[in-house]
């Protein structure tokens, strides 16, 4: 029998617990929602993590055993601890999967992988967002149609200041007119990351049942290869 894929959640948990807006729609945090919409796929044994917790939640003990970490990070970037953020990035290049939400592309561990400023344009008005598939027969896109749409969302626009990405999955268009890169797939020396656009936090996109379905599939997709043989590096002999 396969071993479930273990998942760790991060959100920095900050606008919950001062908006009254974000608190209604995510009463116990988007880490929450997040992680119980997890939990209902049944292939994942989920736990959570948030900023004010020791060490962030993200001890080296608790990364060693996260498969895949999901981020989530807005107005708190520059609170979170560079110790924890250089543990991160180490667990990410050996091998543990990230998936970056939303406006973890400001985040100090995004930035770090991606080696660019990650900045974008943005306008929080109520835009309607259609998510294009790019990439049909993806494994994060399994179950979903051409397009998802999500009433109500934040907009990004391009250009976004990110590494060419291996693969773009889906583009994004609003109601505003603009465009942008949502789902992107990288490679950072062992470890896959999966940057995913929606996710405001002022509104329910995270109970949207396609944006669920995309973050489970992309937790599967991210998750290491238990087959994959150990690395060596430095000086080293000959072959007989």
């Amino acid at each position: 029998m396969t071993a479930n894929i273990r998942v760790t959640v991060w959100n920095e948990f900050q606008h919950e617990k001062t908006n009254a807006t974000v608190r209604a729609i995510y009463p116990e945090g988007m880490h929450t929602a997040i992680a119980n919409a997890l939990r209902g796929f049944g292939d994942m044994d989920v736990r959570t993590a948030t900023l004010d917790e020791p060490e962030h939640g993200l001890t080296d003990e608790i990364l060693k055993t996260t498969d895949v970490l999901i981020w989530w990070g807005h107005k708190a970037h520059d609170l979170v601890r560079d110790e924890v953020v250089a543990r991160v990035k180490k667990h990410a290049l050996a091998g543990m999967g990230l998936i970056v939400l939303h406006s973890g592309h400001a985040s100090k561990i995004f930035k770090a992988l991606m080696g660019t400023g990650c900045s974008l344009k943005w306008r929080e008005s109520n835009d309607r967002e259609i998510l294009w598939v790019t990439s049909p027969g993806h494994p994060i896109l399994q179950g979903i149609d051409d397009h998802v749409i999500i009433p109500v969302e934040e907009m990004y626009g391009e250009h976004f200041d990110v590494p060419e990405p291996d693969e773009t999955i889906l583009i994004s268009s609003f109601s505003g007119g603009e465009v942008f890169r949502s789902a992107l797939t990288y490679r950072r020396g062992a470890g896959r990351i999966f940057y995913f656009r929606p996710g405001h936090e002022s509104y329910p996109t995270y109970h949207h049942k396609e944006v669920q379905r995309i973050i489970a599939n992309g937790v599967r997709w991210a998750a290491p290869v238990s087959n994959s043989a150990a690395q060596t590096y430095g000086n080293r002999g000959p072959l007989p």
